[in-house]
């Protein structure tokens, strides 16, 4: 039986270490995407069954992502493999080239994701029902796939609106990307999205995304935080929890790191507050951040509980380089109770 489900892209990440993209010689490579980030650290940090419904085309790219994702315990059963063309005129996989910044320059993302095979996912495609009828317990998306074109915002509404047939809870993160949305309505277009998903979701996780009239309009001090988070709860009703992080970023190497969080049961609640927490790797500290909230929420540890994980894992994560999570639950634990950098022999 899996655990959670997630729906979304999972592209090859092309990372230069500490130069430039455009300077580089070499490249590591990584998996990687929104989505999937969250039930990869849900599966190597915290034990939990996970899967991921992509697409792939499928060439030695794909199969190289697909590689990635087993070595990474994620079930890929449910990957739908579209037919290659030979050079990715009908569909291709999705590239990111990301460089990790450093002090005041900041990371810095280019991707290479049109007509890739997940953005042509279409409803229909999938057997929502066959996969949440297998006693599956979470299902996750997010506005990162949602924006890949107009059919994934129907194949997400699609398939959160079965999983919630099916019993399942349902969590969705709007991670706004503005370059999904250029030529495509821009950011207003990509708020009516997100209200419209994000209304089918029991949990939304960087719910300060929706605070202001679009993605990014307005820049939330600590202290507006409860009030900002109490007007999105009025745009959710169904919403069970709301929760976000909080950065502010001195520079690229460090970062103030925190987290908050509402629920019509709890009222507001805060996360532990890390200042000064030294960076490597930023990219996918968000998606750590809503492994380690679902499993406390899965474990029924309570919201303040759920918070602390979800803000350890987060810092954890931005320690080591890549998107996807290298942290254990011990180290996870540990850093919760006040845990130091000390050498462990």
């Amino acid at each position: 039986m899996t655990d959670v489900v997630a729906l979304g892209e999972v592209m090859l990440r092309f990372d230069p270490g500490e130069g430039r993209i455009r300077t580089a010689r070499t490249f590591q490579v990584w998996e990687g995407g929104g989505e999937y980030n969250v039930v990869r650290g849900l599966r190597r940090c915290f034990g939990l069954r996970t899967a991921v419904v992509t697409a792939l085309a499928d060439n030695a790219v794909g199969r190289l992502v697909e590689d990635l994702i087993l070595q990474g315990g994620v079930d890929s059963s449910l990957i739908r493999w579209v037919p290659d063309d030979g050079i990715g005129r009908s569909a291709r996989n999705g590239l990111n080239f990301v460089e990790r910044g450093y002090g005041i320059r900041g990371a810095l993302g280019v991707s290479d994701r049109a007509h890739t095979a997940v953005s042509q996912l279409r409803k229909g495609d999938v057997d929502w029902d066959g996969v949440f009828a297998a006693g599956v317990r979470w299902f996750h998306t997010g506005g990162i796939f949602a924006g890949l074109s107009d059919s994934t915002a129907d194949v997400a509404d699609e398939a959160m609106a079965a999983a919630r047939r099916h019993g399942v809870t349902v969590s969705y993160d709007p991670n706004y990307r503005p370059s999904l949305w250029t030529g495509r309505g821009g950011a207003e277009a990509a708020r009516e999205v997100d209200l419209r998903l994000a209304g089918h979701a029991d949990v939304v996780v960087g719910a300060l995304g929706l605070a202001g009239t679009y993605p990014g309009d307005v820049r939330v001090g600590a202290d507006e935080v409860p009030d900002a988070l109490a007007r999105v709860a009025g745009l959710l009703p169904a919403a069970k929890v709301l929760a976000t992080t909080l950065r502010e970023v001195p520079s690229a190497g460090v970062n103030d790191w925190s987290s908050a969080a509402w629920s019509a049961e709890t009222g507001y609640v805060t996360g532990p507050r890390m200042p000064g927490l030294h960076v490597l790797d930023r990219i996918g500290s968000g998606d750590a951040f809503a492994s380690g909230l679902i499993h406390g929420l899965l474990a029924g540890a309570g919201l303040e509980r759920a918070l602390a994980y979800g803000t350890a894992h987060g810092a954890l994560v931005m320690t080591t380089p890549g998107d996807v999570s290298m942290a254990t639950l011990t180290e996870v634990e540990a850093l919760i109770a006040g845990g130091s950098a000390h050498v462990r022999r």
